[in-house]
């Protein structure tokens, strides 16, 4: 089984916040990238907006349902995926795709347990940036990985 490295962004981030820099990793280490797509939305927002969508099904506004579900899907998510695994494939990099829940640590870990390809966590700066992770949530992401993980920061570019 070829070795893979697991680079973890949020859903409906930038498009390369972070990817160019794992696929170049991954062509160097000359392994397979595995995609973590976290979905940053509360679980209690998602309740509601489940709730909001069936109570207009009810109602007959199944195109109002429609809408209300595509936005708690992130209506874009399929395309950023598409876009993220054509960007791997045109680099000659083997990928493939998940999807979590949020709890960044708890996704990684539980998405780890059975994956012994995975020799590298990357996190992507959307990951680490203004406090999204705290810097417990990353020691105990490093304790329990079992892995080296990576943050990747994102390089502001500085005007002479």
């Amino acid at each position: 089984m070829k070795k893979q490295l697991l680079f973890v962004t949020y859903q409906n981030e930038a498009q390369d916040e972070g990817l160019t820099y794992a696929i170049d990793l991954a062509k160097t280490l000359e392994e397979g990238i595995t995609i973590l797509l976290i979905n940053k939305k509360k679980l209690e927002q998602r309740f509601e907006d489940i709730m909001a969508a069936a109570a207009f099904a009810e109602e007959g506004e199944q195109e109002t349902a429609r809408e209300i579900e595509r936005g708690n899907n992130g209506g874009s998510h399929d395309k950023q995926t598409r876009v993220m695994l054509e960007q791997c494939k045109s680099s000659g990099i083997e990928a493939n795709l998940q999807t979590a829940q949020d709890g960044i640590v708890g996704a990684i870990s539980g998405f780890l347990k059975n994956k012994t390809a995975v020799d590298m966590v990357l996190l992507s700066p959307s990951i680490t940036k203004n406090g999204n992770m705290s810097a417990r949530e990353l020691q105990r992401l490093v304790k329990t990985a079992l892995r080296p993980v990576v943050t990747i920061a994102k390089q502001e570019l500085q005007h002479a």
